[in-house]
């Protein structure tokens, strides 16, 4: 049983700490007003969770969510399917009688939050876009993620209710400390063009109207769990599309069917490459595991040929796990040149450095993407923490944003090369 009602909408922003930032602020001669003023809900008041500089105390806590996703793309339709069991893990000291979810694709919906504000103005000369922009959601009827199912781990309906870019779950017992609950939720959403300057996000497709394919960024598309912690209780502001995310960390473990003829890459280490790969695919994946140069899996002229094939009606199914992340993210698409090699982490480690990029960005990335990624980790590695995960990769998808082990980078070529 669902309900849905509005809600008055905040923004949820994320606070960066750096270096850079930090010098920055020294070299501020602006005349604060209170000099003595308390950080508040930056530095919340030191109890056993949380010391008096922010660091974890010694009864610090935090939620688990543990994902198994299964889900299947459309490309003629621009649909993505999928459904979802999760384990959440109560470690508060407090009993929980509900859990909060984010629907962030229902920030492309008709009634979010963000279709009725927009900081831009009314100009005296406006393109037909600009005019677009200011009523988004005239544009957006069909757009928003669509919750089928949401059932407990016997399969009989839970009570939910939909807010906007959240939902809500009734639990049908108090869930004590230390305890877990399983759940099952079934959805899908129409992807948008994200490309377009009226349905602009951080995930959907990005059609090249030059030879009729398309390249997805699958981003924020499944229901997750929202943070709860001993300072705001649950992080369950409502999503607009600019702000960053709180998450809960966990173990995925994702599914992935897309048309045969797509080339996938996501968060986490693929498990079944011998059953999705090509043989030479296969081979030369395993040379690139000792490669001293990034070493191509798919190349230039076989991602040109692939784009002018017919479209495969036949499917396939990639299945990615990945421990310990707060987040899934991942890529699909028939234009992907694929190149990797391996870098050694001071620990011995290795981590497969990567890059998915089509023809349009193959003068720069097939140059610089795959280096980069390895000489990041390195340098970083020296001054932060080494890096903790089997893989990173690094996607050319016009537009940027980073999740765990993924990024999506601009740097396309122009026309010339």
């Amino acid at each position: 049983m669902t309900t849905t009602f509005p809600a008055p909408s905040r923004f949820l922003f994320a606070l960066f700490f750096s270096f850079a930032c930090t010098f920055g602020y020294s070299q501020n001669t602006s005349n604060h007003g209170n000099k003595f003023e308390q950080l508040g809900h930056r530095l919340p008041t030191p109890n056993s969770y949380r010391n008096s500089d922010g660091s974890p105390g010694p009864e610090y806590w935090q939620q688990r969510a543990d994902y198994k996703i299964k889900c299947s793309l459309n490309t003629k339709e621009q649909r993505l399917d999928g459904e979802e069991t999760i384990t959440y893990h109560n470690l508060s000291p407090n009993t929980l009688r509900y859990l909060w979810l984010q629907l962030d694709e229902n920030q492309h919906a008709v009634d979010a939050d963000n279709q009725f504000f927009n900081p831009s103005s009314i100009q005296n000369n406006m393109s037909e876009q600009a005019l677009r922009r200011l009523e988004p959601w005239r544009e957006l009827d069909k757009f928003g993620c669509k919750i089928e199912k949401v059932s407990n781990a016997h399969g009989q309906d839970m009570n939910y209710t939909i807010n906007k870019t959240m939902m809500r779950i009734n639990l049908e017992s108090p869930l004590a400390p230390g305890e877990k609950v399983t759940f099952h939720v079934k959805w899908h959403y129409y992807l948008i063009d994200r490309m377009n300057s009226v349905s602009w996000g951080r995930g959907g497709f990005e059609y090249f109207p030059e030879d009729g394919n398309y390249l997805y960024t699958i981003t924020q598309w499944f229901p997750r769990l929202c943070v709860y912690n001993d300072v705001e209780g649950w992080q369950n502001n409502q999503f607009t599309g600019r702000g960053e995310f709180a998450l809960e960390f966990g173990d995925y473990d994702v599914s992935i069917t897309v048309p045969q003829d797509h080339l996938v890459g996501a968060t986490g280490v693929c498990s079944n490459y011998e059953e999705v790969l090509s043989p030479t695919q296969l081979q030369r994946w395993q040379q690139a595991q000792n490669a001293k140069e990034p070493l191509k899996i798919v190349t230039l002229e076989e991602a040109k040929q692939l784009e002018k094939t017919p479209h495969s009606s036949n499917t396939k199914t990639w299945h990615f796990n990945a421990k310990s992340v707060r987040d899934f993210a991942w890529t699909a698409s028939r234009k992907f040149i694929w190149d990797a090699m391996p870098h050694i982490t001071e620990e011995g480690k290795k981590v497969m450095c990567m890059s998915y990029y089509a023809k349009e960005a193959y003068p720069i990335y097939e140059r610089y993407s795959t280096k980069a990624v390895a000489h990041t980790l390195n340098i970083y590695s020296q001054y932060s923490i080494p890096y903790p995960y089997p893989t990173a990769i690094s996607v050319e998808a016009a537009n940027g944003m980073e999740y765990p082990m993924i990024c999506f980078n601009p740097g396309r070529a122009e026309k010339d090369g």
